[in-house]
């Protein structure tokens, strides 16, 4: 079985909860990574390597002038579902990256939307095998009246992440704000003398 990444993890871990905490918790869970949907207040139902499903309420924050959601609000539903469903795939040590966001409106939306995402097994198994490559992910949004107001592609790609730079890590993060696991790291000696903040000298 591929060893699961940690956003996989962490849903994981909260699904194993009772059911009333899964929503809330999981949808903090992505609004902490993805701050946009947060702000947005998309709502998370269901997150696994296979499927997402996600909605979005038709409120006043993400309404357009005829009262109803405005087609950024949906695009971002569709890339939200399609990113997080990905995102719960490449190990740790890959980066997931949209290529392109196709949307075509076929109708005005009514009330709250729906979104489901899913993955392929072979799509998943490339992920976790491939160092690169790229999907195209299958999302339907669906409105109130169970129709779906819009058609769209997500093309994601995903690459190797470039491993960090001890010295610069040490250099932008001085000690007293640094995030934590960097503020153990040192400035390596041939550079300690551009440092103004000796403390991180070897």
């Amino acid at each position: 079985m591929p060893k699961r990444n940690r956003l996989a993890l962490a849903a994981s871990l909260i699904q194993r909860l009772p059911y009333p905490m899964h929503e809330p918790l999981l949808s903090r869970l992505f609004g902490s990574q993805v701050h946009f949907a947060g702000t947005a207040r998309v709502r998370i139902q269901r997150m696994s390597q296979h499927e997402v499903r996600m909605s979005l309420a038709n409120r006043r924050r993400v309404q357009n002038h005829i009262k109803g959601i405005h087609a950024a609000a949906i695009a971002l539903l569709a890339e939200s579902a399609s990113g997080c469903v990905v995102g719960m795939n490449p190990p740790d040590d890959k980066l997931p990256l949209i290529r392109t966001l196709k949307v075509d409106y076929l109708k005005r939306a009514q009330g709250n939307l729906h979104a489901t995402a899913t993955l392929s097994d072979a799509q998943r198994q490339a992920m976790q095998e491939q160092d690169r490559g790229q999907v195209v992910v299958e999302v339907t949004i669906l409105d109130e009246s169970r129709e779906q107001p819009i058609r769209c592609e997500m093309h994601w790609a995903w690459i190797k992440r470039c491993p960090p730079s001890r010295g610069v890590a040490a250099r932008v993060f001085p000690a007293r704000i640094a995030p934590p696991g960097i503020r153990q790291l040192k400035v390596p000696a041939h550079i300690c003398s551009k440092v103004t903040d000796k403390r991180h000298c070897n």
